[in-house]
């Protein structure tokens, strides 16, 4: 919710990549996200994530159900986006569904409102997002390039010489070593 802003602020380029955590955990030998296989670190997470979330000044965060959620969809239509201008804006309408709302994000109809506010076409978006091979490729393709930059877990930020940066709670960190290791 935040990245867009501190790396603008930091003079820090930003590429967005969408990728499928199912493939990056089952890279893992998981069959499910980490924070099911060990529920004290579930239960720890949820709570991490609301104290961060309140003092951030971002809604309520909202465990949903299930966790975590199919969202192939959501992910091509993001790939989709990053195409045009109205992808890190759809990033975060899904990030908001999800998380402070509870909704369903592989539900075409939670997916397409999220496109509506932002004025773009959901009918249009959603078909080219099941149907353009294109689209599928490049998510593919981003999610073996997750797998091969050793991604566990999102968010991940990647700086240009290599460095894995893991969790909102790193993002300055990421930001700090891609200003210094540009220099």
């Amino acid at each position: 919710m935040r990245v867009a802003d501190l790396a603008h602020t930091r003079g820090v380029d930003l590429v967005w990549q969408p990728f499928l955590l199912g493939p990056i955990f089952q890279a893992q030998g998981w069959a499910t996200s980490p924070f099911n296989l060990y529920p004290a670190k579930g239960r720890y997470m949820w709570r991490d994530l609301a104290r961060r979330a309140d003092r951030q000044g971002l809604p309520p965060v909202v465990a949903p159900e299930p966790f975590p959620q199919n969202g192939l969809l959501a992910a091509r239509i993001a790939t989709l986006g990053l195409e045009e201008s109205w992808g890190p804006d759809f990033i975060r309408g899904v990030f908001t569904a999800q998380f402070a709302r509870g909704e369903a994000i592989s539900d075409p109809a939670c997916l397409a409102a999220v496109l509506s506010s932002l004025g773009v076409d959901a009918e249009e978006s959603i078909r080219r997002a099941q149907t353009d091979q294109s689209v599928k490729d490049k998510l593919r393709a981003a999610t073996q390039h997750a797998k091969d930059l050793g991604l566990f877990g999102a968010p991940s930020f990647v700086t240009a010489d290599g460095e894995l940066f893991w969790g909102d709670d790193r993002l300055e960190d990421a930001l700090d070593w891609a200003l210094m290791t540009a220099k």
